[in-house]
């Protein structure tokens, strides 16, 4: 039991050796909620109060999974002195011998559901066999079934029903349950689609991934023994980021702990930002209702980040109101405060970015590893890339594809490359397979008509977009599109800034190059870069240097969301996480004037600037002066709320 409580703060104590009834840990950013979890699961073990195969740990990613599961077997190990990870035909004490690595049940929502169907499937007729559809499948089956149907895909886009029937099924809808509830003759149709869609895959011994946790929810409730057998196998269940479950793993969770009510769940509502994919982070809140006999324990030692950029992130998340918010304190000190810089236009930020970092990597001897620049949106990591190309800073994109990787943009370069020489085979593939038998006429047609020595760069891209009818692939209502098109629209302001289109492909191409060139540089730096991300992809990392860009009204909050509370409240939450992924230092930027997206803009510095304290913030000189930030610079002159200054803002 030592060895089990050393280290641990009295708070996670109290939450690791709790025990008798429902538990909820609300943890926050960096207070090492991973670390109870495991420890508890490893105590229960240890106190005998549960035996390994009784106890079911529960996260969303099978990298979260393999860590608990490492973990919880090293902490049994190390108790009986018995080195972690040994051959499964090692001796090992009896309450080992069920855990080592196999009896202790830590994997995804999916992996759980997997195995329970495959046991137990057949009492609703899923076939022991069954085979799982991945998202390339789904949508090829809802094409053929739009094609039986006698429907367009131009009205009917396979991603835009596979994504109406995903939300249906998150929310545990069958087909009939919406036959009352759908209105006009999109849904209308969506729901025929829906209805033939489901007999396919049970026709086929098939299920999509929202199948999994559908069907074993639907299992359960159809027949109360089986979930009787599983709630007395799993006796002890331990979720984790309780505020990122839609609502069938959140009925998954009740019904599984409803008998003996041994259930842990662990979330932190500040940090729920994935509610345009489902997630609720109102199950967080209902849990004290669900089961009221619960115990709240708050996790708000933060062992991640300095007090100041605690106190920023208190500052920012402290204005939401729908939801409970921690207060992040920390025995980390530091008189560091955040450095804030207002740049002339976007390059210029990307600028600074880039010579900041490399200032910080040769003086300060942070791996560039360790450096993290996070946006909204990822249509933002062009010029920034294209900065730190030109520096030769290797740089890692996370979570998505290089700017001029992404299929989108490759489409559009390959149009404008036909345009320039028709001879160019290659591209006419592209084109041909991007734009299909219809549009590909329409193209031939206008392209005849162009003439490309008289119009500039912007003029071709936009009447090739335009007259080709390719933006019809796109669902505006669809978040991927939506991206897609925030990406096609940030080439215009590339080819705003080189009007011939000569140029401009020369550009590209140029960029392209020391792309390569990185990509064969990557095992000789060992993949030491820079990382790059979107806020949302950020969640859960932590760096010792972190660059927030873009910091302004219509990108942080998104323009999509300045007019709906629930969405700003969102925002906020993004922001929260962003801000906390900094462990040392942190760098907020924002531009006077942003040329995205095609076109110049005058954007106000975001209201979540002017939620943290002045006394918090210095701000960056230009870059042409840059000095040690260690140094004392000029302080925002307030201890309350930043002071705007119209010659700074």
């Amino acid at each position: 039991m030592t060895d089990i409580l050393s280290g641990l703060n009295p708070a996670q104590k109290k939450a690791v050796t709790h025990q008798g009834n429902p538990l909820l840990l609300l943890a926050g950013a960096g207070s090492g909620k991973t670390r109870v979890l495991t420890h508890r699961a490893a105590y229960f073990v240890q106190q005998k109060i549960a035996k390994p195969s009784e106890i079911l740990l529960l996260t969303f990613t099978n990298k979260a999974a393999g860590e608990m599961k490492k973990r919880t077997d090293e902490l049994l190990s190390v108790n009986k002195n018995i080195p972690a990870g040994l051959p499964a035909n090692t001796v090992r004490p009896p309450e080992l011998q069920s855990c080592g690595g196999t009896k202790l049940w830590a994997g995804t929502f999916h992996s759980f559901c997997c195995q329970v169907l495959h046991r137990d499937g057949q009492a609703i007729g899923v076939s022991p066999n069954f085979v799982i559809y991945d998202s390339s499948d789904q949508e090829t089956l809802i094409k053929n079934i739009i094609t039986d149907l006698n429907l367009t895909t131009k009205e009917f886009k396979p991603s835009s029903v596979m994504a109406w029937i995903e939300s249906a099924k998150n929310l545990f809808q069958k087909p009939s349950d919406l036959e009352n509830s759908v209105s006009g003759f999109w849904e209308s149709t969506a729901l025929k689609i829906y209805h033939r869609y489901q007999k396919k895959l049970t026709d086929y011994h098939a299920l999509d991934f929202n199948d999994l946790l559908f069907k074993t929810v639907d299992l359960y409730y159809q027949n109360p023994q089986i979930l009787k057998k599983y709630q007395d196998i799993y006796r002890y269940i331990l979720v984790d980021e309780y505020q990122d479950t839609n609502q069938i793993q959140y009925l998954l969770t009740k019904l599984l702990a409803a008998k003996y009510q041994q259930i842990t769940a662990v979330g932190d509502a500040s940090q729920a930002i994935y509610g345009w994919r489902g997630a609720n982070y109102k199950n967080l809140v209902s849990f004290t209702s669900d089961f009221p006999n619960t115990t709240v324990i708050n996790l708000e030692e933060n062992y991640r980040s300095t007090q100041i950029i605690l106190d920023a992130a208190n500052s920012v998340i402290s204005k939401n109101s729908s939801h409970p918010v921690l207060k992040l304190f920390t025995q980390k000190k530091s008189t560091d405060k955040i450095k804030l810089f207002e740049a002339a236009s976007e390059i210029a930020e990307a600028e600074f970015v880039a010579q900041k970092i490399s200032f910080i990597h040769q003086n300060l001897h942070i791996p560039l590893r360790q450096i993290a620049v996070l946006y909204r949106m990822n249509a933002q990591s062009r010029v920034l890339e294209e900065a730190f190309l030109k520096m030769s800073l290797p740089y890692i994109l996370i979570g998505g594809l290089r700017f001029y990787d992404r299929a989108e943009i490759k489409d559009i370069i390959s149009m404008l490359r036909v345009t320039q020489e028709p001879q160019d085979k290659l591209s006419w593939e592209r084109v041909q397979k991007a734009l299909g038998k219809r549009r590909i006429v329409s193209f031939q047609d206008h392209l005849s008509r162009l003439s490309p020595k008289k119009n500039s760069s912007i003029q071709i891209m936009e009447s090739l977009i335009t007259n080709s009818g390719y933006l019809q692939k796109f669902d505006p209502k669809d978040e991927d599109d939506q991206k897609r098109i925030e990406n096609i629209k940030e080439l215009k302001s590339v080819a705003l800034s080189y009007p011939a289109l000569s140029d401009f492909l020369e550009n590209i191409a140029l960029v392209q190059q020391e792309y390569s060139l990185q990509e064969k540089n990557k095992k000789k730096e060992k993949r030491d870069g820079i990382r790059l991300m979107t806020l949302h992809s950020s969640k859960g990392l932590e760096f010792e240097v972190v660059f927030l860009v873009g910091f302004e009204e219509g990108i942080l909050p998104h323009a999509r969301c300045l007019v709906d509370d629930t969405q700003i409240e969102e925002e906020r939450r993004l922001c929260y996480v962003g801000i906390t992924r900094a462990k040392d230092y942190l760098y907020i930027t924002y531009a006077q004037k942003r040329l995205y997206f095609g076109k110049s803009s005058l954007n106000e510095p975001s209201r979540f600037l002017i939620d943290v304290p002045g006394s918090l913030i210095e701000l960056e000189e230009e870059l042409n002066s840059v000095k040690d930030y260690r140094n004392p610079k000029k302080s925002v002159d307030s201890d309350n709320d930043l002071i705007y200054d119209p010659d700074i803002y």
